[in-house]
């Protein structure tokens, strides 16, 4: 989910497209150099210690990391933290994992943590991916958001989007029986994709699947980003879509 004000990347897009000698493997995101502000910076020096884990190749102890027994949710790309922070505090008794590869929005979510004392999130600055690979066990989590990922709208840039069959294959490893993917797109194209993907998953089980286009409403409990308030306003759609794991 990246903030709608970043910093245009300076890296031309067909120059990432082409393979390097060592076969990087495809990302979803793009590194762009933001800047910091002076609130971040120092939410990042003094809170980062605490709730900004390192990333490692090796599984996390989560009981260990938060301190106690608890559901655990995963939020891939939460942008500048705002959504984040406001549901980390309405429900103090389940840990969140937030995974985010720009600075300046885990800057952003740690100033956050520390003006609502928020206990109960721990964040990674990393490739989801990657984190998802090798550091959460299976089953451990009751609950994944993948709120307003990169659309990468461009035809030839679609193979960069982050809701791939590989991808969800082994995320559905990661969530526990009966617990929920949860994901959001202001893109109809992406939106259909998505529906076709998680559809075609047999581990998963579409809430909304009566009859209808398979879209769920949005939760009450999902507030409505900065991002997501522009676009509505502009007169763009929104579609969640909720999934389960089945037993």
């Amino acid at each position: 989910m990246l903030p709608p004000d970043a910093p245009q990347d300076s890296t031309p897009p067909d120059a990432e497209d082409t393979p390097s000698p060592k076969h990087r493997p495809l990302r979803s995101f793009v590194l762009r150099a933001g800047r910091m502000g002076t609130g971040q910076l120092r939410a990042l020096e003094t809170l980062g210690p605490r709730f900004l884990l390192p990333y490692r190749a090796e599984l996390l102890d989560l009981d260990a990391t938060f301190g106690r027994r608890a559901p655990r949710v995963l939020e891939i790309g939460f942008g500048m933290g705002d959504a984040t922070a406001q549901v980390a505090a309405a429900m103090p008794g389940t840990d969140f994992i937030g995974v985010e590869v720009h600075a300046p929005g885990v800057g952003a979510l740690l100033k956050h943590i520390g003006e609502r004392n928020l206990q109960n999130l721990r964040l990674l600055q990393h490739d989801a991916v990657e984190v998802m690979t090798h550091m959460l066990p299976p089953a451990s989590l009751a609950g994944v958001h993948i709120w307003f990922p990169d659309p990468w709208h461009k035809k030839r840039h679609n193979k960069r989007r982050l809701i791939q069959p590989a991808f969800i294959q082994q995320l559905v490893t990661r969530i526990a029986p009966g617990g929920y993917l949860h994901c959001a797109t202001d893109w109809q194209d992406y939106a259909e994709r998505m529906l076709a993907v998680l559809g075609a998953e047999p581990a998963l089980q579409n809430t909304a699947d009566a009859g209808g286009p398979g879209y769920a409403p949005r939760p009450d409990w999902r507030p409505l980003t900065k991002f997501e308030n522009r676009g509505l306003k502009l007169g763009h759609g929104v579609w969640d879509l909720v999934y389960t794991r089945r037993g």
